[in-house]
């Protein structure tokens, strides 16, 4: 985050601040989502499970991976999954 902040020549703490001001959520926050929906479009694309996706979208703890993933979407990955499959 500091290399980004020094980049747009901001202060780390301005630089999450403009952040949250257009995202609406932290960079961490953000960086989260972001690896939680990779999470999915792999699992949904490329017939991952939930723990191959969470290693590879970074995750180290499988329970973490689900626990976060759950808070995101509504659901376990495995029920999420499910459920878009069923429906498309």
């Amino acid at each position: 985050m500091d290399e980004l902040a020094e980049r747009v020549f901001m202060s780390p703490s301005t630089f999450r601040q403009h952040f949250r001001e257009v995202t609406g959520m932290s960079p961490l926050q953000y960086q989260k989502q972001l690896r939680l929906q990779e999470a999915r479009h792999l699992m949904l694309n490329h017939n991952l499970d939930a723990g191959r996706a969470a290693i590879s979208v970074g995750y180290e703890s499988a329970s973490q991976f689900s626990r976060e993933y759950s808070r995101l979407f509504g659901e376990s990955p495995q029920r999420d999954i499910q459920r878009i499959k069923q429906n498309t």
